[in-house]
């Protein structure tokens, strides 16, 4: 098998932040990276599950919802994939995801779609736990310029 573009990046190298992780076509991959990759702190199961939710519907309800094609969490637990059409700019999307950790990180509310119709798993949320890690984001995201988000070799 082909070893695909993701697991070509030396992980090592990358730190918190937000990269451009890929294009194809119109839809632009951002790696939303909120834990140093094989660093041992990783995103818990519930505080990301959490963020999930309030990403996701953050970003589907903004400006650019129509553009938004998919959020959602990495397997190894480091971070969030956001894929958007190319037509969101790259400091838009930076300025999205800034507005959607600094709305996360002061939500006080029900968790949307967090119910046992709604999802697969509803008993496993932790808002509090899903606050401290968008607040971190925030610093880290504060300064972050387009010039940022090119993966180091």
């Amino acid at each position: 098998m082909q070893k695909i573009q993701s697991f070509q990046v030396n992980h090592d190298r990358l730190t918190e932040g937000m990269y451009v992780s890929r294009v194809d076509g119109d839809v632009v991959t951002y790696d939303i990276r909120m834990c140093r990759p094989n660093g041992g702190a990783y995103l818990e199961n519930a505080g990301l599950h959490t963020l999930e939710h309030l990403f996701a519907t953050y970003a589907r309800s903004s400006a650019w919802s129509d553009k938004i094609i998919y959020v959602g969490p990495m397997g190894c637990r480091t971070g969030f994939y956001l894929l958007a059409r190319d037509t969101v700019s790259r400091a838009e999307a930076i300025a999205l995801t800034r507005a959607a950790f600094a709305f996360i990180a002061g939500y006080q509310g029900p968790i949307p779609g967090a119910s046992r119709i709604e999802c697969g798993n509803y008993l496993e949320h932790d808002l509090e736990q899903c606050r401290q890690y968008a607040q971190k984001m925030c610093r880290v995201l504060q300064n972050w310029t387009e010039e940022q988000m090119v993966y180091l070799p």
